[in-house]
């Protein structure tokens, strides 16, 4: 298992200035010195710590994905839920994620849809997919083991459902808001509101996808 880094106080601060001007920036477009000025540190501090912006970046990967990695093995260990309920668990806890953190979310995309790809974020994303795909499947098995949920399932197409979903729907907000009627809402409120219908949509949309109906019969 690959030793997980503990980040100090500053460390912390200077990864979240850096996922903040990220976002907004590109990682091309933000310097060393950008983070530097923001965070209210120098430079070589910086550079003693992390070493470079490509080590920077890395840090942020590492530092998001050892959040959501704890949550979700403690998930897959429960005995007390039903293969659907740790399903439901995950797509809350994914959107929870997601839309709570859209600097991160922002960078994810950027770098996605961008012609000047940064080789050492695209091998990041993939290795969060990979793990990401990885632990829906291992829900998903224990289902099938136990017969509730059906045997052909496209475990690549159910990720795509969960996270394309979601992504779209943060990239698209103000239009959702606009044909919904719903622009005179605060912005707290609007957030959870996204969040419970994204949250119903999609476990209903996982539960008639995954379910096996002759379990459900018997």
């Amino acid at each position: 298992m690959k030793h997980i880094m503990e980040y100090n106080a500053k460390q912390l601060q200077i990864i979240e200035v850096g996922e903040r001007l990220f976002a907004q920036k590109g990682f091309a477009g933000t310097s060393v010195r950008d983070i530097a000025q923001e965070a209210d540190v120098n430079v070589s501090m910086i550079s003693y710590y992390f070493g470079s912006k490509e080590k920077l970046i890395e840090a942020l990967f590492q530092h998001r994905m050892n959040e959501s990695r704890s949550r979700l093995e403690t998930l897959l260990m429960d005995d007390d839920l039903m293969p659907i309920q740790k399903i439901n668990v995950l797509i809350d806890s994914v959107i929870d994620r997601l839309m709570g953190n859209q600097c991160f979310h922002n960078i994810m995309m950027r770098e996605q849809l961008s012609s000047e790809r940064t080789p050492v974020i695209s091998e990041h994303i993939r290795n969060l997919k990979i793990r990401n795909m990885q632990l829906m499947q291992k829900l998903i098995q224990e289902g099938q083991d136990s017969g509730a949920f059906r045997k052909n399932i496209d475990m690549s197409l159910m990720s795509t459902t969960l996270y394309g979903t979601i992504n779209y729907a943060i990239a698209t907000q103000d239009f959702y808001k606009k044909i919904n009627d719903l622009e005179s809402m605060e912005e707290e409120e609007f957030q959870k509101y996204l969040k419970r219908k994204l949250s119903q949509h999609l476990k209903s949309l996982f539960k008639s996808s995954v379910s096996n109906e002759h379990h459900i019969q018997n």
